[in-house]
């Protein structure tokens, strides 16, 4: 049996029209003995149709997910929507407050905290509301986010391999609908912590995204992040008569297979780059070097690509510790 949220809301999930609230979270501390976390929720419902959950801000240092879902819910109208649409541009919102990538409350990550505990700290009780009462009622579910302070990615759109075939078909659909320049598949590699995690758990269809990064934003990332929503909103037609430009050229389809796709420092100190984002590179090709400004004399210490493909993603700032992600590598497939 589920356990009960302590989280409320004073939306009401079935009636009809536009409703903006918050969600609350019971948070006593020593300014406010009652007190409670304002989660922002938008809740749009108009008659049958499908339930889309659109989530951003999960991570507080991504921000192309969130300026798109704040625009998005300013310009939809009741009278657009076939079904409900589900938008919480905030979802980690100390996190979004903050503009870091944890809750500067508990330190926790959201996407690191699903299925969540409805007793537990702050963030693992939004993990909890989300999958227990929001994607137990949705139909289809989009996860925005982007590198964040410490990575910039190609702007690309995510998915991962689920065993139903009907809803893999479905994601696929999604993803290709979303028009990023990649589309990649995640294939499983043990993280059940995450919202997609989650909604695999749900059984629903959903997509994620990696928009850009190095906490910021571009005219670019933004432009692919609103096209995308409102393409996947057209195309399961939950608001089919929305705007969503001229057609961009079909996504290049990729996939990521294990953790030697990654690449990690070896060693504390400034790193130096040897690739960028879009090369293609070769498995053993060296990657990077790590100096040590301690000891300036030193000879680097080099790290190497363990597998061929095409870089998605790198990090960002100068400086490293020995497990910090350099690349991201995806191949190409048939999907």
């Amino acid at each position: 049996m589920t356990r009960k949220s302590r989280i409320t809301t004073d939306i009401d999930f079935n009636r009809d029209g536009r409703q903006q609230s918050f969600l609350r979270i019971p948070h006593s501390v020593h300014r406010s003995a009652y007190g409670w976390i304002a989660v922002p929720i938008i809740v749009i419902r108009n008659g049958d149709g499908p339930t889309v959950l659109l989530t951003a801000g999960n991570h507080g240092d991504e921000y192309e997910g969130q300026l798109t879902l704040m625009k998005l819910c300013q310009g939809l109208e009741q009278e657009m929507v076939r079904g409900r649409i589900i938008i919480l541009p905030a979802a980690n919102y100390p996190a979004v407050v903050a503009g870091l990538r944890t809750s500067p409350i508990d330190d926790l990550n959201l996407n690191r905290s699903f299925p969540g505990n409805p007793d537990g700290r702050p963030t693992e009780a939004i993990a909890y509301y989300i999958e227990s009462q929001l994607l137990s009622i949705a139909d289809f579910a989009v996860d925005l986010h982007s590198g964040g302070s410490s990575l910039m990615y190609v702007p690309s759109a995510l998915t991962t391999v689920v065993d139903d075939d009907d809803r893999a078909t479905r994601q696929l659909e999604m993803l290709r609908a979303f028009a990023a320049p990649l589309g990649y598949i995640a294939w499983p590699g043990g993280e059940d912590r995450t919202m997609l995690a989650a909604a695999n758990r749900a059984g629903v269809p959903a997509i994620g995204t990696e928009l850009g990064g190095s906490g910021t934003t571009t005219v670019q990332s933004v432009a692919i992040a609103e096209r995308g929503v409102r393409r996947v909103l057209r195309h399961v037609g939950s608001v089919p008569d929305i705007d969503v430009g001229d057609d961009p050229p079909a996504t290049r389809l990729m996939e990521v297979r294990t953790v030697d796709y990654y690449v990690y420092s070896p060693d504390y100190g400034l790193w130096e780059p040897l690739a960028d984002l879009g090369d293609e590179v070769q498995a053993g090709q060296p990657a990077a070097n790590v100096y040590c400004p301690q000891t300036p004399w030193r000879e680097p210490v080099p790290a190497h690509f363990r597998e061929s493909g095409t870089i998605i993603c790198r990090r960002v700032p100068g400086p490293v510790e020995r497990g910090d992600c350099l690349f991201h590598l995806a191949t190409d497939c048939s999907f």
